[in-house]
């Protein structure tokens, strides 16, 4: 059965999120209201934050979502766009995303 025909999900995304130096602790702290807010956002199904083991300037997020309309609604949420004002004078960057659909595999 294909992902969407199922419960499973059917579009991820990989963010990288580059910092300045020494701001990963600010970062992390100004994307707590975020992780705050997708534990209601309807068809956010997995939204992890990660530090980078090898690089204190980055930081990794790990999404998955029912579809494009649970992206488009969480990308234009307006716990978003606070973020976005949060994180503008920590960032090194835009934030790169990669655009997935997941196959398989444990945790789906």
């Amino acid at each position: 059965m294909a992902a969407s025909e199922s419960s499973q999900p059917t579009l991820g995304i990989i963010a990288r999120i580059p910092l300045q130096p020494g701001k990963r602790a600010e970062a992390i702290e100004g994307l707590q209201a975020m992780l705050a807010n997708v534990q209601t956002e309807q068809g956010t199904i997995t939204y992890i934050l990660h530090e980078d083991v090898g690089n204190d300037d980055t930081l990794w997020m790990y999404e998955l979502y029912t579809d494009q309309a649970a992206i488009d609604l969480h990308s234009s949420s307006d716990a978003m766009k606070v973020l976005g004002k949060t994180l503008a004078g920590l960032l090194a960057g835009r934030p790169e995303l990669t655009i997935l659909r997941p196959i398989g595999g444990k945790g789906l």
